[in-house]
């Protein structure tokens, strides 16, 4: 069994009776998580990525969620992003792309300032538009953007296998894009409105359509709260997090099933794995 796939069923088993197997078949289907890998300082994450989707490819698999499209230590050019565009299509199995902060929060111009806003706006022109996956296998989706006032959030996606409702959220670690500046921070008060009108919907729809499992894909874990010591690191000392995870739990009391997040930040890492770190939340 691929690495891909051990480490997907661990996150998925954590706080159930059953072994990954029965859990496997229990749901009916199987999927995978990669990344584009973590190579050294100014390395080519490409090769790893690649190598990633040749392995899907190889399974017969529900779908494939690619978290993240490369490094923070790589170009944010328009060059770099239809590269990856044209390597993910090459996917056999349907492939979502979830956004990392490595995508778009920490890109630089050549004078040194953020060009996070206009990455993120030519990777939702890439990337995150029509009904329907990347890859051979056409997976139908649910975007955000078909609602006129969310029209900008395509990465913020949805879709149903069984009674699994799959979603993906633009979460960025470390601290979801928050500003400390005045008049700045206008992308992140944005977001946070879009953001948590989707998971309203998101969990409306579980529990009307009886879902048994949610699972959201996302860059960081909301879930964790910051140490006092990461706290004053932070602008104005502001979790950036607390409302989406207020809002996680509120919900999560108001689900009978079960809600796995998969997520890239630390501390629950998993050694050796493509699908980074993964974290498990429920009732």
């Amino acid at each position: 069994m691929k690495k891909y796939l051990l480490v997907l069923l661990w996150a998925l088993l954590v706080g159930s009776s059953a072994s990954a197997q029965e859990l496997a078949v229990s749901q009916g289907f199987s999927f995978a998580v990669i990344t584009p890998g973590t190579p050294t300082t100014g390395a080519d994450s490409l090769p790893g990525l690649q190598r990633n989707i040749r392995q899907t490819n190889r399974d017969n698999l529900a779908f494939v969620v690619s978290q993240g499209i490369k490094t923070d230590t790589e170009s944010c050019s328009d060059a770099l992003y239809n590269t990856r565009q044209s390597a993910l299509g090459r996917a056999k199995n349907g492939l979502i792309v979830t956004l990392t902060a490595a995508d778009w929060m920490s890109c630089k111009r050549q004078n040194g300032r953020s060009a996070a806003i206009d990455r993120l706006s030519r990777l939702r022109e890439l990337f995150f538009v029509g009904d329907f996956s990347q890859g051979s296998t056409r997976i139908p989706l649910i975007r955000q953007s078909i609602i006129p006032k969310f029209r900008l959030y395509g990465e913020n996606t949805r879709w149903k296998m069984g009674k699994v409702l799959f979603a993906t959220l633009n979460l960025p670690a470390p601290n979801n894009h928050y500003l400390a500046q005045a008049g700045r921070n206008s992308e992140f008060e944005d977001r946070r409105v879009a953001n948590r009108e989707w998971l309203n919907k998101l969990f409306l729809l579980a529990n009307s359509n009886q879902a048994k499992s949610i699972v959201v894909f996302a860059d960081a874990n909301p879930l964790m709260p910051h140490s006092s010591e990461t706290m004053e690191k932070l602008p104005a000392r502001r979790d950036g997090f607390i409302e989406v995870r207020q809002q996680l739990l509120r919900l999560a009391k108001q689900f009978s099933g079960r809600i796995v997040l998969i997520h890239r930040s630390p501390p629950f890492s998993a050694p050796n794995a493509s699908a980074g770190s993964l974290h498990w939340e429920g009732n």
